[in-house]
């Protein structure tokens, strides 16, 4: 009769855990299953909020499709992904992208972008100093009206998110929620520097215009 698997030791599973994503591709792309499992308990939550976001409320229906292929490209992979070129998490949330964008192209919603050129020299504006940012210097006990404010202006920018065209979206959520640098959006898209700022910047500025009510609210707290 032959034996059971072992179940791995408390030291090799603390181990998996402590590895960075890239190590954690290498080992399952040899083998090892349990380090692909830490990888998607690490990152399930964050790409299935991007999928979703990018998708937007109208292809909200097929975010765990989107999702679910993300993954299986993921795997399907494995041999090929090198920690020389971008970082496993660029890596996925690219994949994770260029599945997105195909449901939106196929569904008609794709519109024409970049239609003005770039203005200026300027860093990229951001809302963390608005919405985003404004969060972190609540109150640790905030009052039932604060609590009421951060909720309905969380459910606004989320529907401001949903009024962008599809590739200012996608800029946005993988420069402000994934943390890609722009050159490193530019790379991972295959499409220019001055492309990805004139996104950044022009979907910034319509969810600044959108987001208005709430950020004079916080302006005028300042």
């Amino acid at each position: 009769m032959s034996a059971l698997p072992r179940a791995p030791s408390p030291k090799a599973a603390t181990e998996r855990d402590a590895m960075p994503d890239d190590q954690l591709m290498l080992a399952y792309a040899q083998g090892d299953g349990a380090a692909f499992d830490v990888l998607y308990a690490r990152h399930e939550g964050g790409l299935f909020r991007f999928v979703k976001r990018l998708l937007g409320a109208r292809l909200a229906a097929q975010a765990d499709e989107v999702f679910q292929d993300t993954w299986l490209r993921i795997i399907s992979a494995r041999d090929s992904f090198s920690p020389q070129g971008a970082a496993w998490r660029t890596w996925a949330f690219t994949i994770a992208h260029n599945l997105a964008m195909d449901r939106l192209r196929v569904s008609g919603r794709e519109v024409a972008l970049d239609a003005h050129p770039d203005e200026g020299d300027d860093a990229v504006p951001t809302l963390d100093r608005g919405v985003r940012g404004a969060a972190l210097d609540a109150a640790a006990h905030p009052s039932a009206e604060e609590l009421a404010f951060w909720r309905a202006a969380g459910r606004r920018l989320l529907a401001c998110l949903d009024e962008l065209p599809a590739e200012q979206r996608a800029a946005f959520l993988l420069h402000h929620e994934d943390g890609l640098t722009v050159e490193a959006l530019a790379a991972s898209l295959g499409i220019g520097f001055e492309t990805v700022r004139s996104r950044l910047r022009y979907g910034l500025q319509k969810l600044r215009g959108c987001m208005e009510r709430y950020l004079s609210v916080l302006e005028q707290r300042a």
